[in-house]
């Protein structure tokens, strides 16, 4: 720890000159920038001098801050995708505070973005591999059974490559799914999966805001290797009691959000969700066992918020979210009862502070927590005979603190620190059977602390560059396990010519905990551990190049368009993966003291990944969307797998395309459309089957001269059917994958409510995409010997669907 004081002096030393400099006079004009008729902060907001490069953006909480020379009027201009531009003129002879309310638009139409610029250009910017998605535009997407789902909508995005069919499943840049951190309010989401992978866990209806970073990560960000994904809820109206919900053929939601105080200095949100397949599978199932069985399956979510204004200087933010998945099968004659369940919930309480018109600081203390368990009971009439109980989790408590500080247009600063308290749970598990009365395997609690510590600085030196630099130390103490590793990141822009910029960042990440997958596809089976005394931290290095262009109003298509196009180079160490026939289960010998660690089922190894990424988008307009496209390569080696050679892991794919168009018909009708194309999972399928015979030695009586004896023969018994793989793990393609959904939305607004009828179709032209490979047997007639084939098996075929959406 004695380092981090002479590394951050280092850092914000050259920062110090600009004190000792002579400088003109100069005032601060601050504020918050709100949403009009909710008050509902904005994140991202522009605020600039117009006809200049000078200007700054609202940070998580739409507070600003802008420090210019002194002057007897100055002009400036708040802009924001899919709010209307506004321009307010101030007197700057001294500091003051200004508030701004921004009056979003009906339509994201041409019309609502005529007044100015509604957004700050990409290629003014100096942070790439950076996207967010409005939410209002992810309502409008087609969705699998009519469920709008962030997540699957970043899966559209390019860098980014989703699981199985259906899955939610995030794989950025060559990166699983454990290397990708997902916060809510600033809380870690460690399963974000409903229903098995095929839904996430967040409500569309909830959220403010998500933006994805895959890349050139600013020094806040810490812990995973691959992608940030930032997730902010509702804060809630201040001025008027507003309802939304839906009613689809699955779920149905609703949320509520309003003011608590007279004086509306609070608000609250509260959202929930719940499916009803139980409803509706339960008497399905019960018909076709003849009453025989009882299952089912349901999940839900609950979202809640609460904030409140203490003053200009003090604002209090409490959030939380709770959300189960829930699936149960009783057999009503005996046999078996199974139940398997998982959840998270998290908690946030934030306190903002302004020390001074330049100077804004957030304190948040945390809580997260996630659960799996499994049940099953065996019973012979009305006694259980055999009872399993199995579980694994992992909980979070932590603290952060977190500054921003204004120090000119040109430099703005951000530092802080944060500590979290892991508790592990990898596995536990009791059982108890007649023959062995009750064993127990409680693995014993897991604590780790992870540090760290960041400073970063957007400085722009002239016209012409942008530069985000920064330094995160990163520390991690389990038991007599200690590590203090840097991180240094750096992002940096330059402007070739207005509107076209050439990009360039650096980044390493460390990542201390690690998730034990047998699937690669985020199933609630999946297990947390923390880095060991035999299992060292992963760590990453990217770099990443490109060029960031806006088109100008003139562009044939309309204004708002944007081009980007990447390239990365990142490597990956001590990944780690099941060794060979390795689960998830503790399976030793319950009768013997023996005790396995989960290290022992583990192997580290190394990965990299590299590609081009291009992005063609456009956020607002009658006509929005974007086009996406892909190339990569991605490769893993473990001295344990596959020979110790290198192999490509499932979800690695050569091409990705994607396709998303909305279009604004009318003020009441709505149509929206996607196209997605990728190259077929790498996958390790059988190349033969065949019989085996089992060896089975045992006594033998043989009938010789001296009478009858008992010998130990060679028996050899009749076994079952073994498939054979080849050599070269993941050796076999899968088909190319590509699917077309389309939706149709019918507005209706009236004073005081809005109904939306929304009938889509996924996977519009019924392809049949692999899910899974499966060697068969094919009879070829009789008297003719059968032939082994392999069968491709699809889940989806074309799927439709309806909702009704409402707002009042």
């Amino acid at each position: 720890m004695r380092l981090l004081l002479p590394i951050l002096l280092c850092f914000v030393a050259p920062i110090g000159n600009l004190f000792a400099q002579t400088v003109p006079p100069r005032a601060t004009i601050s504020g918050y920038v709100r949403e009009a008729g909710s008050q509902e902060a904005l994140i991202g907001v522009n605020v600039y001098l117009p006809g200049t490069t000078t200007g700054t953006t609202t940070n998580t909480y739409g507070f600003y801050s802008l420090t210019l020379p002194t002057q007897d009027s100055v002009r400036l201009a708040y802009s924001f995708v899919g709010y209307e531009s506004s321009e307010r003129t101030v007197a700057l002879r001294t500091s003051k505070s200004l508030n701004v309310f921004l009056t979003p638009g009906r339509l994201l139409t041409e019309v609502d973005v005529k007044a100015g610029r509604t957004e700050e250009k990409i290629s003014e910017t100096a942070q790439m591999s950076q996207i967010d998605v409005p939410i209002a535009q992810i309502k409008k997407i087609p969705a699998f059974l009519g469920e709008k789902d962030v997540l699957k909508v970043l899966q559209l995005m390019p860098g980014v490559q989703k699981g199985s069919e259906g899955q939610t499943g995030i794989y950025v840049r060559g990166g699983g799914p454990d290397q990708n951190l997902i916060i809510l309010d600033e809380a870690t989401v460690y399963n974000a999966n409903h229903l098995f992978g095929f839904f996430s866990v967040f409500n569309g209806d909830a959220l403010k805001s998500v933006e994805l970073t895959k890349g050139g990560f600013p020094a806040r960000y810490g812990g995973r290797l691959s992608s940030v994904i930032e997730l902010n809820m509702k804060d809630g109206n201040r001025e008027k009691l507003h309802g939304e919900g839906g009613i689809g053929l699955i779920a149905s939601r609703l949320t509520l959000e309003g003011p608590f105080t007279k004086n509306k200095k609070g608000s609250f949100l509260v959202s929930g969700r719940r499916t009803y397949l139980d409803v509706i599978a339960a008497p399905l199932i019960a018909s076709a066992s003849e009453g025989k069985t009882k299952a089912g399956y349901y999940f839900y979510d609950f979202n809640a918020k609460a904030n409140y204004d203490f003053g200009a200087k003090d604002k209090i933010y409490l959030s939380g979210y709770f959300g189960r998945d829930r699936f149960y099968a009783k057999d009503n004659d005996g046999g078996s009862d199974v139940g398997i369940g998982w959840g998270n919930a998290t908690g946030t309480l934030r306190w903002n502070h302004l020390f001074s018109q330049k100077l804004f600081a957030n304190l948040s203390l945390i809580y997260s927590d996630y659960e799996f368990k499994i049940s099953a009971d065996n019973r012979s009439a009305d006694t259980i005979t055999t009872s399993l109980r199995y579980s694994s989790g992992i909980r979070d408590l932590s603290a952060k603190l977190d500054f921003d500080y204004y120090l000119s247009p040109r430099h703005s600063l951000r530092f802080g620190t944060q500590t979290v308290f892991h508790r592990f749970t990898p596995s536990a598990i009791v059982v108890q059977n007649a023959s062995i009365n009750e064993f127990r395997r409680d693995v014993e609690a897991i604590h780790a602390v992870e540090s760290g510590l960041y400073a970063e600085d957007t400085w722009r030196p002239n016209e012409r560059w942008r530069v985000n630099g920064g330094m995160r130390l990163s520390l991690f103490s389990q038991g007599a396990i200690n590590y203090l590793r840097p991180e240094p990141r750096l992002s940096a822009s330059y402007q070739l010519r207005p509107s076209l910029s050439a990009k360039a960042s650096y980044a390493t990440m460390n990542q201390y905990i690690h998730m034990l997958s047998n699937t690669g596809i985020g199933l609630p089976t999946d297990l947390w551990v923390p880095t060991t005394d035999r299992v060292n931290p992963q760590q990453s290095r990217q770099v990443a190049i490109g060029l960031a262009k806006d088109f100008a109003d003139d562009f044939a298509l309309g204004k708002g368009f944007a081009l980007t196009v990447e390239g990365y180079y990142k490597t990956m160490q001590n990944i780690i993966n099941y060794k060979e026939g390795a689960s998830f289960l503790l399976i030793d010998d319950p009768t013997s003291a023996e005790r396995v660690r989960w290290e022992d089922n583990v192997t580290a190894g190394k990965g990299w990944s590299y590609g081009a990424e291009v992005l063609f988008q456009r956020k607002t307009g009658r006509l929005s969307g974007w086009l996406g496209y892909t190339l990569s390569w991605t490769q893993w080696q473990f001295p344990e797998l596959n020979g110790g050679k290198p192999f490509f892991p499932r979800y690695d794919r050569r091409h990705d395309i994607s396709v998303v168009g909305i279009y604004e018909l009318s003020k009441r009708i709505t149509l929206s459309g996607t196209w997605v194309y990728g190259t077929g999972n790498a996958l390790t399928v059988p190349v033969a089957n065949y019989w085996a015979y089992g060896h089975a030695p045992g006594l033998q009586t043989v009938y010789g001269s001296n009478g009858a004896q008992s010998i130990i023969a060679p028996l050899f018994s009749y076994g079952s059917q073994v498939s054979e793989y080849g050599q070269q793990k993941n050796s076999f393609r899968a088909e190319p994958y590509h699917r077309f959904d389309v939706a149709i939305q019918f507005h209706k607004r009236k004073k005081y409510h809005e109904r939306t009828w929304e009938f889509s179709l996924y996977n519009a032209y019924n392809r049949r995409n692999p899910f899974f490979y499966q060697l068969e047997s094919v009879s070829q007639g009789q008297n003719q010997p059968t032939r082994t084939a392999l069968f491709r098996y699809s889940v989806f075929p074309v799927v439709p669907s309806f909702s009704y959406n409402f707002k009042f």
